[in-house]
């Protein structure tokens, strides 16, 4: 994702690459000419990179995922002080999916069994995807649900009846896929499903790179796409 960005920002006439970073680097060194940063990088590594965008007043666009619930708290803490973007996914389509999410599942109401099924390649360390558990979030908020509690990840051996209290969450591995995501509406006699499927990384730096455009001349705040793309 890192080369991606790079790559998109190459060809973004607005903006220009100050520097890249990787593990091992000098990090001060490369903020130093910045006024923004996008991270696709490791959750171990955010702490630090917040703290220093946070010192060094860089605005900061977060996308990496498999973040702690202190990490994220951290985040929230600092953009008390700091503009930051902080979203699960940075594609146009897949906000555009979160925001019909909400909406069909305001729509259907209670009658259908709601479901979440992810597919990515097999080099993603972390399962759910971000994309995945903020569509059940979604589900969760509208259906009175509590994500901890009643998210179910995957069924095995004799479970029983599905429940009307639950969010099915399904992830599969493999290949060289980018990112697929279904939200599955299921009722008797009629089934609603929403899908979105990524064919390129370039739609998400791009949306990374819209984000931290976005952020010039916001206030100390914590930002989703939502809010980059009017979707509140």
């Amino acid at each position: 994702m890192g080369e991606a960005v790079a790559r998109c920002a190459g060809v973004d006439a607005d903006v220009t690459v100050a520097g890249k970073i990787d593990a091992g680097d000098d990090l001060a060194a490369a903020l130093a000419g910045c006024d923004a940063v996008v991270d696709f990088s490791h959750h171990t590594f955010t702490r630090e990179l917040v703290t220093a965008c946070r010192d060094m007043k860089k605005l900061l666009v977060i996308g990496t995922t498999g973040l702690s619930a202190g990490t994220e708290a951290f985040i929230r803490e600092a953009s008390g002080s700091l503009p930051i973007v902080f979203a699960p996914n940075y594609s146009v389509g897949v906000n555009t999916l979160f925001w019909l999410t909400r909406k069909a599942t305001e729509i259907l109401g209670p009658d259908f069994d709601l479901e979440v099924v992810e597919m990515h390649h097999n080099k993603k360390i972390d399962s759910p995807s971000g994309t995945a558990r903020r569509l059940a979030e979604i589900l969760c908020d509208v259906s009175e649900l509590d994500y901890n509690n009643d998210v179910r990840h995957g069924r095995f051996g004799n479970v029983g009846a599905r429940t009307k209290r639950e969010v099915g969450m399904h992830a599969v591995r493999g290949g060289d896929v980018v990112g697929d995501h279904t939200v599955i509406y299921a009722a008797q006699g009629e089934r609603v499903e929403l899908t979105h499927k990524a064919s390129s990384r370039d739609t998400f730096a791009q949306g990374a790179i819209r984000a931290a455009k976005w952020l010039r001349g916001q206030p100390a705040g914590l930002y989703d796409m939502q809010d980059v793309l009017g979707l509140r």
